[in-house]
């Protein structure tokens, strides 16, 4: 099989979807790998690194896409962007992070140009478990109290709250909506820079969970619409960290709420690639991440780990290359049959979406796996 590696052109996307590692993995299985040229840069990754591992570098975006045909699997990290959307094509098989409940236009974009759309996110495992969206969870998590804790300065537009505080000086108030993997990671930063911190989840196991990993020095409560409300409203810093697999993340913190809160207050989003769980949640970019609400700093930058691409990259290609190997050596309909969790990972084929939660997100009815698999 020939596969395409393109270099990521969301803003500030440094992210590359291989290593040299995956490279000779799949060039050890027969696959011959193209890689664009410069595509690892931002990754602090030599084409001359890549070659070495048994790549072929390309010259440009369409050579990796297969654009003339040749390529049958592109792996990236980020979903495809308006630039890209030419290149995609029936026949060919996309690997990637798509994140099509927040994204009508792409979603159709997939399904008049047939593509076979198989995204990192909704890849499940029968324990419930995301694989490949786990790893960067993790990283997003980690960021979001290092981003909100800056927010936080008062040059920076913030409440000029310190988040471990000073002796007989209180420490930030740090909310975390959400006790999934990334909220787990965001309270253990926070809890590390010195703030206090809460924990509100619906998930009592995760919450009791917390308590053991923290020693109680993380508060954990039972998510509902008052106390939610009671918890931001008191809030130096919240988290947003509610994670529905495949579909929209539910609306948490209305504007209403927000107007509430305290003056120089900040909110992180880690949500907004599903189209976020604060009612004013739009994506924003590195260059351009926070915007202000009523009195209140949003930060919601959609491709978070892609600011640490140097630990991204590695914790992404861990996790996501036995699949793609998998596709490589099956194709991926053999490989989806194989896979039951990969196969969960399918969003859209030959025109058809076939993930029921991001159709009932877009409004689109969603084929029957069986029958597509079939």
């Amino acid at each position: 099989m020939r596969i395409g590696i393109p270099k990521e052109v969301k803003n500030h996307e440094y992210r590359v979807a291989i290593t040299p590692i995956g490279v000779h993995e799949l060039t050890a299985h027969g696959h011959q790998v193209v890689v664009e040229r410069g595509a690892g840069a931002g990754s602090s990754i030599r084409d001359e690194e890549y070659a070495g591992a048994g790549a072929t570098i390309v010259p440009d975006a369409d050579a990796a896409w297969g654009s003339g045909g040749g390529i049958d699997l592109v792996l990236k990290v980020k979903e495809p962007v308006a630039e890209e959307y030419h290149r995609m094509r029936e026949g060919l098989t996309l690997f990637t992070y798509l994140h099509l409940a927040a994204d009508n236009r792409l979603t159709g974009e997939l399904l008049e140009r047939k593509v076979t759309a198989i995204a990192y996110e909704t890849v499940q495992l029968p324990s419930g478990a995301l694989p490949l969206l786990y790893p960067m969870s993790e990283v997003a998590g980690c960021l979001a109290p290092q981003v909100g804790a800056s927010a936080l300065m008062k040059a920076q537009g913030g409440r000029g709250v310190l988040m471990g505080g000073v002796g007989a000086v209180a420490n930030a108030k740090v909310v975390i909506i959400g006790a999934g993997v990334s909220g787990q990671n965001a309270a253990n930063v926070a809890l590390g820079m010195g703030a206090d911190v809460t924990l509100v989840d619906t998930d009592l196991d995760k919450l009791r969970m917390s308590f053991w990993r923290y020693n109680n020095r993380v508060h954990g409560l039972a998510a509902s619409r008052l106390a939610t409300e009671q918890q931001v409203i008191e809030a130096d810093l919240v988290i947003g960290a509610v994670l529905v697999p495949g579909a929209a993340a539910p609306k948490l913190v209305s504007n209403e709420l927000v107007s509430r809160m305290k003056p120089g207050s900040v909110l992180v989003d880690i949500a907004v690639d599903q189209g976020g769980c604060f009612e004013d949640t739009r994506p924003t970019t590195h260059s351009d991440p926070t915007y202000q609400v009523h009195n209140s700093t949003f930060y919601c930058v959609a491709n978070m780990p892609g600011a640490v691409p140097n630990t991204s990259r590695y914790a992404l290609t861990n996790a996501t290359m036995p699949y793609a190997v998998a596709l490589a050596d099956k194709g991926w309909q053999r490989a989806c049959r194989d896979d039951h969790s990969l196969a969960l990972g399918l969003n859209t084929h030959a025109g058809q979406l076939t993930n029921a939660a991001v159709g009932e997100a877009v409004g689109i009815a969603a084929a029957k796996l069986d029958e597509v698999l079939g």
